[in-house]
Parts: C-alpha cells; structure tokens; sequence
C-alpha cells in the first residue's frame, strides 16, 4: 500500500512536555506509523517549560498565522521524537506559549486557551503551506485540537489544504473546551458554525464538540470506553453526538513504549529481571522497602500506587478501605502521587499511624515510579472512570498483577483471575465501592499466601502480554486509510 503523509497535531508530547497519557501517544504513536514506512510529523506548542534543548534547530522562516484582525507571527522550532526520525515542530509565539503551565496556572486554567489552541490549530496548518508539504490525514488530540478539523471543512476548504481528512482521538470527554464564540473569529471561522449541530454548546463554543461533528473519523483510547461514552452515563452530555458519529468512532487501546518501561533494561531498577528468571524482582522488592521506610517483612506482599490523587481514579475508595485493610490483613502499600489535597492529607495520615507498613510520597517521581512497579507484588488502580490508563500496563510487563475496576480500558486490558486454573492477569471488581476494594484487595491477599503457584502464573500472563504501539500502529493505520478514502468520497 502506498505510504501515508500524517500531520499530527497536540497540545502535549512526551519527552518535551507532559501532563499526562495523551503525551504518552503523541511521542509513541508516531513511531510506531513511522515504522510502518509512513511520513508522520508531529506539531506542538514551545512552551515555557520546554525551552530550546541541544540539537533544535529554528527554521530561518518565520511563520505567519492568519488568526484574529491581522495575522500573528511565530518562529518554529525543529527536532526528532528520541530513537526516531520523526520530526517535531515546536511552534513559539510567546504571548500564547511561554508559561510555565501547558492547560493551568496558580490561578487555574488560563483564560486565553481558546485562543492559545485556535493559534497552534492553524500554525500547524499553515506550517504544512510553509513547508510544500500537504498531509493524507491531520490527527489532532482532545479538544484543545477541535478547531482543526473545522477549519479543513471551513476556512481552508477551497485550499491544497481541503482534501485533507481529518481523525479527532478523544482521551478524556469530561474536558470539553468551552469558550467564548469569539474564538471563531480569531480563528476566522464563518460565525455560520456557531449552531447546535456544530460547535454551540449552552450558548459557548464547544470545542470538543467541535471536533466530534468536523473530523471525517473519531477514535478513542479504548474500545470499552468507546462504548461508555456513547451513554448518558458516560457520555457528559455528548453523548447524542456520538451516537450519531457512532458509525465513526473506533476505541483502540493505546500502547506503552516497551523501550522505556522493560524490567528486563531498566536501569532505574536495583536489578534487572525477565518472565524466565523473576530473581531480580525480589531483589527490587527488597530495594523499594529500604528506599521507603516499609519493615523488612519478607513474607507480606507490597500492594503499590502510582497516581493522580484524585476521586476519579478511586483513590478515595482506597483511602476509605485502608484502615481496615491494616487492621486485618497483612501487608504493605507504597503510595506515590499527588493531587486533592484532603487525600494527601488522609494517605500521610495513613502511613504516620502504620509507619513501617505503609508509605506514602505525595509528589512525582519518576524513578520512584519505575522501583513501584518493579519491587510490588499487586498494583492497585480503583478508577471510577479510566479511558485507557497506562499504569496497569506498566504493571503487567513487570509482572505485578493489577487490582482495577472494570471500566473503559481497565476492562480491555486486564483479565480476570480464575482460581487454581492458571488463567488471568489481575483481579477485577465492579462496584464502585470501598467495600467491594476492600474485599478484592484480600483476594489478592490470599491468593499471594495460599495459591503461589497462581500467583506465579498471574505474573507469567501479564509478562506475556504485547502491549507495545505495534498493534496500535497498525490499527490506525487503518482507520486512517478509511478516513482518507471517505474524504476523497465527499
């Protein structure tokens, strides 16, 4: 099949900037196509935090952006996505982009990203003109890229521009980008578009709506969540538009890049390990308890987070389903994270009264991330609601059985346990419920000192499992060809 020309187009991309999985797939995905002998450039903001790095090169052309009553400038930036050859495009204007925050500030989120993301829609289009370079398909990424599909069917329709398809990849609906309409005039989008069956929302720009109704198809990160967003539920009132779209949306799970998070060459670890030989995994365990201040109880299993402390992940069924827990079981948890502070407040609780059972660090690290994982026995991952979640994946290629909710992409990646039959990869429950974590925490519990060998077997699944971007490469390859065909078509 004849190669493909893709423009990708997101406000986040791993290792330049990141606040979350969308950054994950902006810096992963595009490899994997890559790999597939596909022209895949990549476009995003240079933000304050993401200032020039050894190797970028600044294009000698300025960049003109036709936004607002007169067109606005910016000088671009050149690099590769690490181990790659795929070029990313950093777009600096720095009335918009040179903040320390990507979406927020102390203040909380900036009252210009309307504007701040209808300027990186149309620079990554108007660099595509500056460059003679005119792709198959743009794939923007939530709702901060909802204009870019509206401005293909609108503003630049009757340009080289107008035969490009269009893919909008939904990571989080509970995000929606409202603004104000003046937005579509600073995009110079025809006020026509400000209707219900296109971007109006309440009386304000919708720009997730925006993206649902304009781009040729729709994707999300997971196919149980590409169900549950389609109901009234999970849908956060868009849920008529995507199933009116619903002939157009897929859910593809998103990978995790195996040449970062590999137990077998991780060098953030104590020791290194494999599926054939699990040695190292006990060293690991041994080195994450010094490191935490958990007692030298080699006999207890380590139950261990890494998350954003937050209702939506269910850290506060945890925090409500932890006292019993060290009262009655025994074990130990390593928490990593940050965010509410009423669970910071109750998890440092937690670990001042189980001090040597229970750790706690509200922050992020990295590498501390990394020696969770690799030194747990269990990964505990309640979610209310989960699009996808890389962490569970993280968890099984390092052997360490998740405990999660059955939902969105928790659902599609993790299989349930069957006792004494050496099947699954972790342990599901359903109600959304301190009680119901409460008794699958156990379950685990018993499992680790009753049914070695299913535990053993637990790991071995997991370990086994290719969550790499290969498959998902090549199912957006797919869907790319299809929305390059139905483009053609209208």
């Amino acid at each position: 099949m004849n190669a493909l020309k893709i423009l990708f187009v997101s406000p986040e991309v791993d290792p330049f900037v990141k606040v979350g999985g969308l950054a994950d797939m902006a810096g992963s995905l595009p490899k994997g196509l890559a790999a597939l002998g596909h022209d895949v450039r990549v476009v995003c903001p240079y933000y304050g935090l993401a200032r020039e790095r050894p190797g970028w090169t600044a294009l000698e052309e300025t960049l003109g952006v036709d936004v607002g009553p007169r067109a606005l400038w910016a000088r671009t930036w050149r690099t590769t996505l690490p181990g790659s050859r795929v070029p990313v495009y950093l777009i600096e204007h720095d009335a918009f982009f040179a903040r320390g925050g990507v979406y927020d500030g102390p203040w909380g989120p900036h009252g210009d990203n309307d504007l701040r993301f209808a300027f990186l829609c149309r620079a990554a289009l108007a660099l595509c003109q500056q460059l003679r370079w005119i792709p198959d398909v743009a794939h923007g990424h939530d709702w901060t890229t909802g204009l870019l599909p509206v401005l293909l069917n609108t503003t630049l329709r009757a340009t080289e521009l107008g035969r490009v398809a269009s893919v909008f990849t939904i990571h989080n609906l509970e995000h929606q980008g409202y603004a104000n309409p003046r937005v579509l005039d600073f995009a110079r989008i025809p006020r026509s578009e400000f209707r219900p069956d296109s971007v109006e929302s309440f009386g304000s720009v919708n720009m997730m709506k925006a993206g649902l109704y304009h781009s040729t198809k729709l994707t999300t990160v997971s196919p149980t969540y590409a169900r549950e967003i389609r109901t009234p539920e999970g849908g956060w009132g868009l849920d008529p538009v995507l199933r009116f779209r619903g002939g157009d949306l897929i859910g593809i799970l998103n990978g995790i890049d195996t040449t970062v998070w590999n137990p077998a060459t991780d060098r953030l670890l104590a020791a290194r390990y494999d599926e054939g030989d699990l040695r190292g995994k006990a060293l690991c365990k041994a080195a994450l308890r010094e490191e935490t201040g958990l007692a030298a109880d080699a006999d207890a299993p380590v139950f261990g987070v890494v998350s954003r402390l937050a209702s939506q992940k269910g850290l506060d069924l945890l925090a409500a389903a932890l006292p019993r827990v060290m009262e009655e079981m025994r074990v130990q948890f390593v928490i990593l994270g940050t965010g509410d502070a009423g669970l910071q407040d109750a998890f440092s609780g937690l670990a001042a009264r189980h001090r040597g059972r229970l750790a706690a660090r509200i922050g992020y690290s990295n590498e501390l991330s990394h020696r969770i994982q690799a030194g747990s026995d269990f990964f505990v991952m309640p979610s209310r609601a989960e699009p996808c979640g890389l962490t569970q994946m993280y968890a099984m290629n390092y052997g360490t059985p998740p405990i999660v909710r059955a939902t969105g992409g928790l659902a599609d990646t993790v299989e349930q346990y069957a006792e004494g039959k050496g099947l699954g990869t972790g342990f599901l429950f359903g109600e959304a419920s301190a009680r119901a974590l409460y008794y699958t925490i156990g379950w685990a519990c018993s499992t680790f000192y009753d049914r070695p060998a299913d535990l053993a077997a637990l790991r071995a699944n997991g370990m086994r499992k290719d969550f790499s971007w290969n498959r998902s490469a090549e199912r957006y390859e797919e869907v790319y060809r299809w929305a390059v065909e139905a483009r053609r078509r209208a």
